[in-house]
């Protein structure tokens, strides 16, 4: 496994190149590049055999579908070896009738969980490691969720924000709080009152719903 450059731990933020790398996973070997052109959920967890991975990789399984339809892939990381995914992957499928359908990639040397900042550069482990990053078909990092390591997080949120990123880079708007698909979106706050419609009831200049 390797990540370009071998880079060393970093603290990556939105709107910055995501780091590239190239590993071994359950579906071959896997590298950044191949997802250019597609979105990307990239995604860490702490350790294969536990009970809250597993729930939320039961729970990615089912929305693979719901993903592909907007674009995005799903790739999931831990440090555990090849085969102790290939064994948890097979223990799902038998024990919850659920085939896990998207790569999940070794990183024993954390090489890739490094470059990522997903851990302390000193650190020996990835017991506190449950990160999440949108990346764009450019290869741009563009949101950034992290979780503890006893709280799962919500597929159908992430499955959200995928959407909301891409409605509003295609709208030129922006998303309000709990923006879901087919619902109004917001106009960028005008810059000067040349920019400005007369706001409708319950509107103000500074919100104001986008119009058909």
């Amino acid at each position: 496994m390797s990540a370009d450059n071998e880079l060393s731990p970093a603290v990556l933020r939105i709107n910055e190149v995501a780091p590239g790398f190239a590993a071994r996973s359950t579906l071959g070997e896997v590298s950044l590049s191949r997802y250019r052109g597609r979105w990307l959920l990239f995604f860490s967890h702490p350790a294969d055999f536990t009970s809250v991975c597993t729930s939320e990789f039961i729970a990615f399984a089912r929305a693979h579908e719901s993903f592909s339809k907007i674009n995005c892939d799903l790739l999931g990381l831990s440090v555990d070896s090849l085969y102790s995914h290939v064994a948890w992957l097979r223990d799902i499928e038998r024990s919850f009738a659920v085939k896990v359908p998207f790569p999940l990639i070794e990183d024993a040397g954390m090489v890739v969980a490094r470059a990522y900042g997903m851990l302390d550069g000193s650190s020996e482990n990835s017991g506190t490691v449950r990160a999440t990053y949108v990346i764009d078909p450019k290869g741009v990092i563009r949101a950034i969720v992290w979780y503890p390591m006893n709280v799962g997080r919500s597929v159908g949120e992430l499955l959200r924000l995928v959407e909301a990123l891409q409605a509003t880079e295609k709208e030129g708007a922006l998303a309000p709080e709990g923006w879901m698909r087919g619902t109004a979106l917001l106009e960028p706050v005008a810059a000067n009152m040349d920019e400005l419609d007369e706001p409708r009831e319950g509107e103000a200049w500074y919100y104001r719903e986008r119009r058909e």
